[in-house]
């Protein structure tokens, strides 16, 4: 009998094959057939982890917000590691939101299909709403936690600049999607991504953080 551990590889396999059909030619293409012969499976065996084609969708969108979710944590766990201010934490973990490279690129085409998707899917639409109150969450918690070290004014209303931060964010990574290379002064929006988020993210986190003093 299979090993639960080689049931859930199997399914982040059969996920990752989702989300390589997804990211170059559409939900439409990602058949369960086409899924199967992509993850090296056969349609039988695909079927069994997951019954229908909708059900495959939302474990492989929930994979992909999973992956995004891991590396993020990677860089706060980094940041803390080095003793960075609270808003240096922030400004790198949200660089993971922004497709700057093919693999966030992938990632971005594919969440943003999932998106159109909750239009008609009441998974997708509970899914996406959930990972969008995380992530304003977490910024919110980050806000609340510089207030307390003196990053951020005392007056500072969490959610509200938790909100504004995630927007900005969001609107750049649909900017640098649709064309990195475009010209922001003498170099490339994808080369100054850091730059236009940056002063907003300091903007809130404008203090000196004393968690670290002696």
């Amino acid at each position: 009998m299979p090993r639960v551990a080689d049931h859930d590889a199997r399914r982040r396999q059969i996920a990752e094959a989702v989300r390589a059909i997804v990211s170059i030619e559409g939900l439409d293409a990602a058949t369960v057939a086409r899924v199967a012969r992509e993850a090296g499976f056969s349609v039988g065996l695909v079927q069994h982890y997951f019954p229908g084609k909708d059900a495959l969708l939302l474990f492989a969108y929930e994979h992909v917000m999973a992956r995004i979710g891991a590396r993020t944590a990677d860089r706060i766990a980094e940041g803390e590691s080095a003793r960075s201010s609270i808003g240096a934490v922030v400004r790198a973990a949200l660089t993971e939101l922004l497709p700057l490279d093919e693999e966030r690129r992938s990632e971005y085409r594919v969440v943003h299909a999932f998106a159109g998707r909750s239009l008609e899917h009441p998974g997708f639409v509970r899914t996406a709403a959930a990972t969008s109150a995380r992530l304003r969450s977490e910024l919110a918690t980050a806000v609340t936690n510089g207030k307390e070290c003196g990053e951020v004014e005392p007056e500072t209303e969490a959610q509200r600049a938790a909100a504004r931060i995630l927007a900005v964010g969001e609107g750049l990574a649909a900017q640098v999607h649709r064309d990195p290379k475009a010209a922001v002064g003498a170099t490339t929006l994808a080369d100054a991504a850091d730059d236009v988020l940056g002063p907003v993210v300091d903007g809130v986190f404008s203090g000196e953080c004393r968690q670290y003093r002696r």
